[in-house]
C-alpha cells in the first residue's frame, strides 16, 4: 500500500467550492479562520461582502439543540457502499471526498453525498454540551438543496475505531490531497446503528454562511479512539464556529 500526497492546487480548490463546504478555501479569497483578532468567526462578515450572511442571517448554524419538539419524522435510509476516498486538508478541516452514487433518503427527498469533514469540538451542542468531535456529511438533492447529516463523536474505550481508521491513519498535512492504493472506506460503518435524529433549518457553518441547509443531527454518538481524536487535534486544535441564536426556529426530534 502506498500513500500518494498531492499538493492542493487551484483545481482542487474549485472542487471544494462545488462541494459546498468552503467557497473560499485556503489561498482563494479573504483569509478566515477560527482564532485571533482578525479573521475569526466574529469578523467573518467584515472580510467580504459575500460573507454578510454570517452576521445578518437569521437561520445560522451551528445551534444549541434543546427544547426539541417530538415529531413523527420519516426514517433515514442511507444508500452507502464501500468507496475509495480522497482525503484533503484544505487548511480549515480534513475533508473526505467520495465518488458519486452514495445517498440518503428522507421521506420523498433523496440527497447525494458529496463529501464529509470534521470539527473539534462538535460545532452543535446538545443541552449546552459539546461532543469531542463531529463529522458533517454534506449531501445535495437534484434541486440543489443541501442536506447535512451530523455524526457526533466521543472518545471510546477502544484504541481506535476501525471503521474510521482508513481516514485517521492517513491524515494529510495542510495543503495535501491524499489517495492511498487499495484503500477502501465502508461508509455505512461510519454511522451509528441508531438512526434517531434532530432536524432544523440552518446554514453552512463556514463562510459564506449560506442559509436554507437542512440539518439532520444523529442523536447517538459514535466512539473514536482517543489517539484518533488527538491525531486530528494536532492538525486542528479547535475548528468549530460558536453556536448561533436559534431565533425561534423549531428543532424537531424523532420519536
Amino acid at each position: 500500500m502506498s500513500r500518494k500526497p498531492l499538493i492542493l492546487q487551484s483545481l482542487a480548490v474549485a472542487a471544494l467550492a462545488v462541494l459546498g463546504l468552503t467557497a473560499h478555501a485556503s489561498g482563494a479569497g479573504p483569509h478566515w479562520g477560527y482564532h485571533g483578532s482578525h479573521g475569526a468567526p466574529a469578523q467573518w462578515a467584515e472580510l467580504d461582502p459575500e460573507f454578510e450572511t454570517c452576521a445578518k442571517g437569521t437561520r445560522q448554524s451551528p445551534i444549541d439543540i434543546r427544547s426539541t419538539v417530538k415529531s413523527n419524522l420519516p426514517d433515514l435510509y442511507f444508500q452507502y457502499t464501500p468507496v475509495a476516498p480522497t482525503i484533503v486538508n484544505n487548511g480549515h478541516t480534513v475533508q473526505v471526498n467520495v465518488p458519486r452514487g452514495q445517498s440518503v433518503s428522507i421521506g420523498d427527498k433523496t440527497y447525494e453525498l458529496l463529501q464529509f469533514h470534521f470539527h473539534t469540538p462538535s460545532e452543535e451542542t446538545v443541552n449546552g454540551k459539546h461532543a469531542a468531535m463531529v463529522g458533517h456529511f454534506v449531501h445535495k438533492n437534484v434541486a440543489g438543496q443541501l442536506g447535512v447529516v451530523g455524526v457526533l463523536m466521543q472518545p471510546g474505550p477502544m484504541p481506535k475505531n476501525e471503521a474510521y481508521a482508513p481516514i485517521f491513519d492517513h491524515l494529510p498535512r495542510p495543503g495535501e490531497r491524499i489517495t492511498v492504493d487499495d484503500l477502501e472506506l465502508n461508509l455505512a460503518a461510519l454511522l451509528p446503528t441508531d438512526r434517531g435524529y434532530y432536524t432544523f433549518e440552518g446554514s453552512l457553518t463556514t463562510p459564506p454562511c449560506s442559509e436554507s441547509v437542512n440539518w439532520i443531527i444523529l442523536k447517538k454518538p459514535v466512539a473514536l479512539g482517543t489517539d484518533q481524536i488527538k491525531a486530528f487535534r494536532r492538525l486542528f486544535n479547535a475548528n468549530a464556529r460558536p453556536v448561533q441564536p436559534t431565533n425561534g426556529r423549531v428543532i424537531k426530534e424523532s420519536m
